[in-house]
């Protein structure tokens, strides 16, 4: 009985061991086809061109070096 148990058991490793080692066999390489000089993702907006500045670029660098200055730790201790 302990033999047949144990042969069982033997059996179910190694079929476990084998589905285990060909499920990792299936994986698919995963390489980006890149075509030389073309960008293939979605078009980039600039940051201006939201709602607060609606595309004035001077008064969103304006208020870029306002925030910065207002973060500097220097400028807020003295």
């Amino acid at each position: 009985m302990i033999r047949r148990a144990t042969l069982t058991l033997a059996v179910a490793a190694v079929a476990a061991a084998l589905g285990v080692g060909l499920a990792g066999c299936g994986e698919r390489p995963q390489v980006v086809q890149y075509k030389q000089g073309k960008y293939q993702g979605k078009p980039d907006q600039p940051a201006y061109d939201s709602a607060p500045w609606n595309g004035n670029k001077r008064e969103w660098e304006q208020a870029l070096a306002t925030r910065n200055q207002n973060q500097n730790e220097y400028k807020r201790i003295r």
